[in-house]
């Protein structure tokens, strides 16, 4: 399949690296710190139980669904006023949270791919989550990075897929949005008039009827392999 693609939105979590090992480290680092820093907070959020706290308080604040980092703080804002300690904690234990939350480990082929790939055509980093190119040391691959938080609304909203293109400054048709997750990467980038690659590591089936992504990798390393064979434009 040859169809122009002159910019690409990318997604970051789970799609250049796994979240899950990050997810599991956060809980540990933001509970030693609270250990060293506030043991009254700690002893009564044990790691179980402030997970069960961030759990509580995405369920009770939807209109904050975009805003991780808003979340968190929140979070951690009612451990520190419940068991007695300054809010004066509350920046440093999330500065504590967001350094380790952006110590990520490359998926094996993402870092070069991504670096092909980036010398073909633009890319855009469009995630929901709260990571920090510049801080993990990318973000010169980037044209820009555009979170759900800058944005007000998350993927799969096509607003923010509307206006990554906007910035690109490259019509719908010819961007293609990468991502890892069906719904809010593939299907809902296609509904907003983009091209839709499936990076699918785990060869999960695709269940959207009447959708198909336009292209289908389990590496990154498939799709730098296509634009190279595929490109429609010189390399910038």
């Amino acid at each position: 399949m040859n169809f122009p693609v002159l910019a690409i939105t990318l997604d970051l979590d789970d799609t250049l690296w796994p979240f899950a090992p990050i997810g599991a480290r956060l809980d540990q680092v933001l509970h030693d710190w609270l250990r060293a820093h506030s043991p009254a907070t700690a002893a009564m959020y044990p790691v179980e139980a402030m997970r069960e706290l961030r759990v509580r308080t995405w369920a009770d604040n939807p209109q904050l669904h975009h805003d991780l980092s808003e979340l968190r703080r929140l979070s951690l804002r009612e451990a520190l006023e419940r068991s007695g300690a300054s809010l004066d904690l509350l920046e440093p234990a999330f500065d504590a949270f967001y350094a380790a939350r952006n110590q990520v480990e490359f998926y094996p082929d993402a870092l070069a791919a991504l670096r092909r790939i980036a010398a073909r055509v633009p890319v855009a980093a469009l995630s929901n989550g709260n990571a920090d190119l510049a801080r993990i040391g990318i973000g010169e691959l980037f044209a820009f990075q555009l979170g759900a938080r800058e944005h007000g609304a998350a993927k799969p909203d096509p607003g923010i897929f509307h206006a990554a293109c906007a910035r690109l400054g490259v019509a719908h048709a010819q961007v293609m949005h990468v991502g890892d997750h069906a719904e809010m990467d593939v299907a809902g980038a296609i509904r907003a008039g983009l091209r839709g690659c499936w990076i699918n590591r785990e060869s999960h089936p695709w269940t959207h009827t009447g959708l198909q992504p336009d292209l289908q990798f389990d590496t990154l390393t498939g799709l730098a392999d296509w634009l190279d064979a595929n490109a429609t434009v010189h390399p910038h």
